[in-house]
């Protein structure tokens, strides 16, 4: 094997959600020579990335998708639950269910109260602003000509969601027209980033209009092995490309953006991290950071199912059979109907109990029911819905570590769901919650038979065992390169890892705790305001570029 050699001022690892945004960032006044490495293939010309309901194509397929899984703990009751993470340009952007939450301002202003200087509320909403291009809402929270098409998922064209607007407003979960607004609390169509039919993710708003920079170089199918260091400064990355190897030098920075799984990974294979863990698996330490690969959270949630009796109110009755070919005679023409939506068209956001400033949970409702035909995920013939039920913030914490010094190894998962009372708590309140708008009318008159959990199972420890034994992920692990100032954070609040100097990390990993609904839109920002830290660091002198 032959290594080659390459040098550039920045090299970002990873395209995903926040990575294709520093990438695209960087290069943007052509100053700079960057470099981007995936690991992944495909672009967003993919034909199921394209396709909104690609989703369900792309869960499981290890073409565009890692397929991580965790390890079996008591919180799953034994079982490894599915970590899909995108591995492609886009990355899990790429690959989501494109659904578009910023979550509350609380959230943000929490980091900042953890020591986060700059990532305050007030401090990220000119970042969230400047991303985005949405239409509606209001002027001073919302954005109108950034990259980022974000949409509203029409309102009227499923009967069923009608009907559970009017059941949870008896509920006391009024309309929420804009639930990226001032407040996240009531029932409410999904934004997401989808515009014309098509997904909008980095891989296409960011990326594809750059692709043609001079500066800019791509690298896919490249598989980040190591951060090379000198001494307490990291000056590149070693990597391969069908077994190749190669190695690139960075004159100014390296900012790791692979993802809440990938990027403690590369960081301990690197030696960065537990000096008795790395050494007990032959990887020298080179910086001890005992924060690397903790903080791991998720957002648990059990699906809850309910069985439909009206005829064409779920997508069950739309999407088999002739009228599928229907719908895909819509979307060819018009990019419209069941294949340009996202499969969670609505959400509810609510207190669990009194006393609490803002909602806590949140029930995402799917307006049908689906089955597994061996790793694919299909529209099932039984008409019903799906509840994705979580709490908001969880508090039960796991972790992410290398198991060996391959880089090809995928690293050990351990989520520790339930450990936290406060979790358990939550979730046993939201089921309720779903279970009290399905027996509320007009809902009730066309609901039947409650499927999962079922409606035998009523005490508390019969539900929560069986979420041990049933729950799923909402695929938004964070938090396991966290930011902060304390013993076990990882990176400082501009993102640089602590003790080492030209390294940066910027995606989920850095979040110190979880926001309030789907993380893509976070990972963004996220991939935003690193890239005003890093530039600003070169306004200032602290890098010279070798353009």
């Amino acid at each position: 094997m032959t290594t080659s050699t390459a040098s550039y001022d920045y090299i970002v690892v990873g395209a995903g959600s926040a990575g294709a945004v520093v990438a695209t960032r960087l290069s943007e006044s052509g100053s700079h020579r960057v470099l981007l490495l995936e690991a992944g293939t495909e672009g967003s010309s993919y034909f199921w990335s394209r396709v909104p309901v690609g989703v369900s194509k792309m869960i499981d397929l290890p073409a565009v998708n890692w397929c991580f899984s965790s390890e079996p703990d008591e919180g799953s009751g034994g079982r490894r639950i599915e970590v899909p993470r995108g591995k492609m340009l886009g990355g899990s952007s790429s690959i989501n269910g494109m659904v578009y939450i910023r979550g509350q301002a609380q959230d943000y202003d929490h980091w900042a109260q953890l020591g986060n200087r700059g990532w305050s509320w007030q401090d990220v909403l000119p970042v969230y602003k400047r991303m985005e291009n949405y239409d509606n809402g209001s002027d001073a929270l919302r954005g109108r000509s950034g990259p980022l098409r974000v949409t509203d998922t029409p309102r009227h064209k499923i009967p069923l969601l009608e009907t559970m607007i009017e059941a949870a407003n008896k509920i006391g979960l009024p309309f929420n027209p804009d639930l990226n607004g001032e407040t996240q609390e009531g029932i409410g169509m999904s934004q997401v980033t989808i515009a014309k039919g098509r997904r909008q993710s980095t891989a296409f708003c960011y990326l594809d209009p750059a692709r043609g920079r001079r500066n800019l170089t791509i690298e896919q199918g490249a598989l980040a092995e190591t951060l090379i260091l000198d001494g307490k400064r990291c000056v590149g990355v070693r990597y391969a490309v069908n077994g190749q190897k190669r190695e690139a030098r960075a004159g100014c920075e390296v900012i790791v953006c692979s993802g809440s799984i990938n990027s403690p990974k590369l960081l301990e294979l690197s030696g960065i991290g537990q000096g008795q863990r790395l050494r007990s698996l032959g990887i020298v330490p080179v910086h001890e950071l005992n924060g690397v690969g903790e903080n791991l959270r998720d957002h648990y949630s059990p699906r809850v199912k309910f069985a439909i009796t009206a005829r064409n109110a779920t997508f069950n009755d739309n999407a088999r059979g002739w009228r599928l070919a229907r719908e895909a005679l819509k979307y060819a023409l018009w990019g419209e109907g069941f294949l340009a939506t996202t499969s969670v068209p609505i959400r509810m956001y609510f207190r669990t109990r009194p006393g609490l400033d803002s909602p806590d949970a949140t029930i995402s409702i799917l307006p049908f029911l689906y089955e597994m035909v061996g790793r694919e995920r299909r529209v099932a013939k039984r008409r019903g819905i799906t509840m994705n039920v979580n709490v908001l913030r969880s508090e039960s914490t796991g972790s992410v570590h290398v198991k060996s010094a391959d880089p090809a190894e995928p690293p050990a998962i351990r989520f520790n769901f339930l450990s936290a009372r406060a979790d358990r708590e939550g979730l046993l309140a939201a089921i309720r919650k779903g279970r009290e708008l399905m027996a509320t009318s007009p809902l009730k008159e066309m609901t039947g038979e409650e499927i999962a959990p079922g409606a035998h199972l009523k005490t508390d420890d019969e539900i929560i065992e069986w979420v041990r034994n049933n729950a799923e992920t909402t695929y938004h692990p964070v938090g396991t390169c966290k930011m902060g100032g304390d013993p076990m954070a990882v990176v400082d609040n501009e993102l640089r890892v602590h003790g080492i100097q030209g390294l940066r990390v910027a995606d989920a990993s850095i979040m110190p705790t979880l926001t309030s609904g789907n993380t893509n839109a976070p990972c963004i920002m996220i991939g935003e305001k690193c890239s005003e830290m890093v530039l600003a660091a070169a306004a200032s002198g602290e890098c010279k570029a070798a353009a």
